[in-house]
């Protein structure tokens, strides 16, 4: 095999529609524009969102609310899932995610939260925490450490 042996594989490659060549092509006169209108004037461009000059649906829907483009939606993990771990461990994001307690998008942040009880120091790093999270985790005699 050389490399000016190589060919497509059969079918693979189609050969391109030639328009404009004749009325024995099929593709001739209009050459598929059609007859008349928009589309068969050259140059014609429509929006993608156009509707024959009826209000499009895009502006027809009513609007509700607002989206905050800075909200930051953190993946909840609660104290009371941490006596999964030894004591004295350190747990951070992957250990959480690994032990299948942060579950979702990748790469998303993740917040320790005050439901349940822990009973063992810990040092815990996670991106933030609630108050009474920090309170549960310093009084058990384990750390809290915000990572970025």
């Amino acid at each position: 095999m050389n490399l000016h042996t190589l060919r497509p594989v059969k079918g693979s490659r189609k050969a391109p529609k030639r328009v404009g060549r004749g009325r024995a092509s099929g593709m001739g006169k209009t050459s598929t524009a059609g007859h008349k209108g928009q589309m068969a004037r050259k140059g014609h461009k429509v929006k993608p969102t156009f509707e024959g000059g009826q209000m499009p649906l895009v502006r027809r829907m009513p609007k509700r609310g607002f989206k905050n483009v800075n909200n930051i939606t953190y993946l909840p993990v609660n104290v009371g899932a941490l006596t999964a771990f030894e004591a004295g461990t350190e747990v951070g994001v992957e250990q959480l995610r690994a032990a299948g307690l942060a579950s979702g998008p990748a790469g998303s942040p993740i917040k320790v939260l005050g439901q349940g009880e822990v009973d063992r120091a810990l040092t815990v790093k996670a991106h933030a925490f609630s108050a009474s999270a920090k309170q549960k985790i310093e009084a058990a005699g384990g750390t809290c450490e915000a990572v970025k």
